[in-house]
C-alpha cells in the first residue's frame, strides 16, 4: 500500500462519517431502492433475506413489495459477482460488471475441488448442454448435474455442474430472494433472463469511480478486495488528476473524488441495524473505519451486526414464532444507557419492519 506524501489526512472517524454519508447510514434517504442498489454498485445478497434489511436501514418508508416487484420484473438480479459473492444488481450491472470480474472467480475455480477435478478436459460440448437446458427452464445445479450426465456420462456431472456455475453468469430466479417466500435456488443464464446479450465489460475506470462514489476515501488495496480484481494501480495513477488525495492514520494513499461528501468526524451517526453481510462491513481491505481491529466472531452464520456511533458494535438475531418475535441484541462490550435506548427505539422499528404482525419484544444479551 502506498504511502503519502504531503496529502491532507483523515482520521478514521473522518473515513467513518464518509463511509456512512456515501452508504446512506448518516440519514435515510427518499430514493427509489433501484437507485439505491445502481449507487451502491450492488448490495450483498448472499442471504435472499440480507438487501431488504440493507434497504431498509437506509430508505424512507421503504417496503419489501418494492424489492420483490424490482426483482420480479428483472429489474434488479440475484448473481455471483464480486469476490464471487452473490450480489443484488441492476440489470444493466448484470450485463457488465460480471463479465469485468470474471477472470477473479476463474482464478477462484481454480483453487476449488471441481476446477482440479475438471482440469484438462474438454468441457465444452457439456458447458452447451448446460446452458441450453438452463435458458429453456430454470433448474437447480443438483437438476442440472442429472441432465450433464445424461448427456455426457463420461464427464463428473457434479463438478461439471460447478464448473458451469462458476464460468457462466446465472441469475438465481424467483420466487428465490422474495420477501417472506423462497423457493429452491434455480438458475438461468443472465442473457436468457434479460433477453440482451452481454455487451462486453466496462471501462475499470468507471468502475473505480463508482466505487469511490459509494465506498470512498479509499486505497488502491481496498478497491482490489471489494471488486476482488488485481493491477489496479495503473487505474488510479490514470486518474489521479481527476481525484483528491488523503493520507489515513497509518500514512497510506487514500482517493477519493473531489466533490464527493466528507462530513466532519463529530457528525452525530444514529445506530442502524445491518444484515448479516453489508457492503459497508465487507468493502475495504481495511476494514478498521467501521469494523473493531479484533472483531469477536458472530455466534452463528447468520447472526447480522448494528452499529453504534457508526462503527460496528454488536450483532443482533431475530428469532419469529406463529404470533410473537423476539429481536436479541448482543452487544461486543458495555453500552452506554443512550446507546441502549436508542437501539430499542430503532429495534422496535425494526420489529414493526420484519415482523408487523407479530407481539415484539428485545433483549440484550450479556
Amino acid at each position: 500500500m502506498a504511502k503519502s506524501s504531503g496529502a491532507p489526512h483523515l482520521s478514521r472517524r473522518a473515513l467513518n462519517r464518509a463511509l456512512l454519508a456515501r452508504q446512506m447510514l448518516l440519514e435515510r434517504q427518499r430514493m427509489t431502492a433501484l437507485a439505491l442498489v445502481e449507487h451502491l454498485v450492488g448490495m450483498q445478497a448472499q442471504v435472499p433475506s440480507d438487501p431488504y434489511f440493507a434497504l431498509w436501514s437506509r430508505l424512507k418508508d421503504f417496503v419489501p413489495g418494492e424489492l420483490e416487484g424490482l426483482i420480479e420484473g428483472r429489474r434488479l438480479v440475484r448473481l455471483a459477482a464480486m469476490r464471487g459473492t452473490l450480489h443484488l444488481l441492476t440489470a444493466a450491472d448484470a450485463l457488465t460488471l460480471r463479465t469485468l470480474v470474471q477472470p477473479t472467480i476463474t482464478r477462484l475455480l481454480a483453487g476449488t475441488p471441481f476446477g482440479r477435478e475438471t482440469k484438462g478436459l474438454d468441457l465444452a460440448a457439456a458447458m452447451a448442454t448446460a446452458r441450453t437446458a438452463v435458458d429453456e427452464t430454470p433448474m437447480t445445479l443438483a437438476a442440472l448435474r442429472k441432465v450433464i450426465a445424461a448427456e455426457h456420462p463420461a464427464l463428473p456431472a457434479h463438478a461439471m455442474s460447478y464448473v458451469f456455475h462458476y464460468t457462466t453468469a446465472l441469475i438465481q430466479v424467483p420466487p428465490r430472494g422474495l420477501w417472506g417466500r423462497s423457493g429452491a435456488p434455480k438458475v438461468t443464464t443472465a442473457e436468457a433472463w434479460l433477453g440482451k446479450r452481454r455487451t462486453g465489460k466496462p471501462a475499470a475506470d468507471k468502475i473505480v469511480l463508482r466505487y469511490l462514489a459509494a465506498f470512498g476515501p479509499a486505497s488502491v488495496m481496498d478497491a482490489q478486495a471489494w471488486s476482488g480484481l488485481k493491477q489496479l494501480r495503473p487505474v488510479f495513477e490514470a486518474l489521479r488528476p481527476r481525484l483528491a488525495a488523503f493520507g489515513d492514520e497509518d500514512g497510506h494513499e487514500l482517493f477519493d473524488l473531489a466533490d464527493a461528501p466528507r462530513p466532519e468526524e463529530d457528525t452525530p451517526a444514529p445506530v442502524r441495524f445491518l444484515p448479516t453481510y453489508d457492503n459497508v462491513t465487507l468493502g475495504f481491505a481495511d476494514r478498521r473505519r467501521i469494523v473493531p481491529e479484533r472483531m469477536p466472531a458472530a455466534p452463528n452464520a447468520w447472526a447480522k451486526t448494528f452499529l453504534v456511533d457508526g462503527f460496528v458494535a454488536g450483532y443482533w438475531q431475530l428469532a419469529e414464532g406463529k404470533k410473537t418475535a423476539t429481536l436479541t441484541l448482543m452487544p461486543l462490550a458495555a453500552l452506554k444507557r443512550r446507546a441502549k435506548n436508542d437501539l430499542a427505539e430503532e429495534g422496535q422499528r425494526l420489529l414493526v419492519f420484519a415482523a408487523p404482525d407479530a407481539k415484539g419484544t428485545i433483549s440484550f444479551a450479556s
